[in-house]
């Protein structure tokens, strides 16, 4: 919370000042030493500059909370929950109980998707096509039956049902809910696609699937076999 994270910022510029104290008093002037160790220090710091990058940018995730222990991100294609974070990289666990240590700078330089910033709110997709021969009107009405059945999503929320795109094999739309529970998005679409195979199938409408129709033309065919036959050898 953000009494930790204080006590962290707090405990980082301690120990940047006891260390400075440190040194003087045994007798090692600052000036010196950083004059001293110039050319060094250069040397270290193209060495270090990944672990400082990773440092500073603990820091600022601190400092800012944007991501905070208990948050559910998705880095690099991959849902995960924050378990801890340290000074140079945040560790985080994935679905399949896999712990994950993340440098602190993917999580400040690249493009992040915090579910439970602001609100646990999120909204889970999924589409079906139906035969072209089908009542599309009655398609939308039972789609939205399917919506509503499923348990986990938000009852004060309408499903949204889309027509999206005249396909090749089929007329697809898109069912969509929405939930409070990100770290169970794949339950939650899982009980949305049951839900929209069972109301079709007891509506008696065809999930379609990629087909191609093959005419066969009998006259055509006994013609080509006769005169193959009498083709001289």
């Amino acid at each position: 919370g953000t009494v930790a994270n204080s006590l962290r910022l707090l405990h980082y510029a301690i120990m940047v000042l006891g260390i400075g104290i440190g040194l003087q008093i045994v007798g090692i002037e600052l000036g010196a030493l950083f004059a001293a160790g110039a050319v060094a220090a250069v040397a270290i710091g193209f060495a270090m500059q990944n672990i400082l990058q990773n440092f500073v940018s603990g820091i600022i995730l601190l400092a800012e909370r944007s991501i905070t222990e208990s948050d559910v991100l998705e880095v690099d294609g991959r849902i995960v929950r924050v378990v801890q974070m340290g000074t140079r990289a945040t560790v985080a666990r994935t679905r399949d109980e896999e712990e994950l240590i993340i440098p602190n700078s993917v999580l400040v330089q690249s493009t992040v998707t915090n579910h439970t910033l602001g609100d646990t709110l999120y909204r889970i997709r999924t589409k079906v096509g139906v035969a072209y021969g089908s009542d599309m009107e009655r398609v939308f009405e039972v789609l939205l039956e399917a919506g509503r059945s499923v348990e986990d999503r938000v009852a004060d929320k309408e499903p949204i049902i889309l027509l999206l795109e005249f396909g090749d094999s089929s007329v697809v739309f898109e069912a969509s809910v929405w939930a409070t529970d990100p770290w169970r998005a794949r339950v939650t679409r899982s009980n949305l696609n049951m839900a929209i195979w069972s109301h079709l199938k007891a509506a008696g409408i065809t999930i379609a699937f990629p087909q191609l129709d093959v005419h066969f033309d009998a006259e055509e065919f006994a013609k080509s076999r006769i005169a193959g036959r009498e083709e001289p050898e």
